[in-house]
């Protein structure tokens, strides 16, 4: 059996220095946040603002052709509801995101608790994906304020100064020497 790495934190001696712990998709940029940890920020904006872009066109184009089935007079009326109920979304999609941010931020997870958490999403959201794609039909008719929620929530977590994961990390540093990146 081969020995643990030294550079381990469960197996270093007491007082010897650790390496800065990787955080997923941030590696060590967190760390020292210059140029790469900013490029990596600007990297998932990029990629969720896109992402975003095709949801409300999914949304949009799906409640367009639920809409053709309706008589003029109650596509109007619809059409005020999904306004009214979309402005709705958007605001609580972005103030639950918020309030979750806040409570991450007043019990940050640990590095290997943040690794976990990503493995964890990473195996449960193909099902969750699969089992999503028939609820889409069905939810048709209220798919723009479903996207207004997701696009307050995903604005609200792509506009935070720090991550929970990057503050419980430098918790972490805190309490344990490190060597540097």
């Amino acid at each position: 059996m081969a020995s643990p790495a030294s550079s381990d934190p469960r197996t270093s001696a007491p007082g010897t220095p650790v390496p800065v712990p990787s955080l997923p998709k941030l590696g060590t940029t967190w760390y020292r946040r210059g140029a790469l940890y900013w490029l990596s920020r600007a990297r998932t904006t990029v990629f969720v603002v896109v992402v975003m872009a095709f949801l409300c066109f999914f949304s949009l184009s799906l409640y367009q052709g639920f809409r053709e089935a309706m008589p003029p007079a109650v596509r109007t009326v619809c059409d005020g509801v999904q306004v009214g109920a979309s402005a709705v979304a958007l605001v609580w999609g972005w103030i639950k995101q918020r309030r979750g941010h806040r409570e991450g931020l007043l019990h940050p997870p640990t590095p290997s608790e943040t690794r976990a958490a990503k493995r964890d999403h990473n195996t449960r959201a193909p099902g969750r994906i699969a089992a999503g794609r028939g609820l889409v039909l069905l939810a048709a008719p209220v798919m723009p304020a479903f996207a207004a929620y997701i696009v307050g929530w995903l604005t609200a977590w792509l506009t935070v100064r720090e991550y929970p994961s990057e503050v419980g990390a430098r918790r972490w540093l805190e309490e344990h020497p490190t060597t540097g990146p």
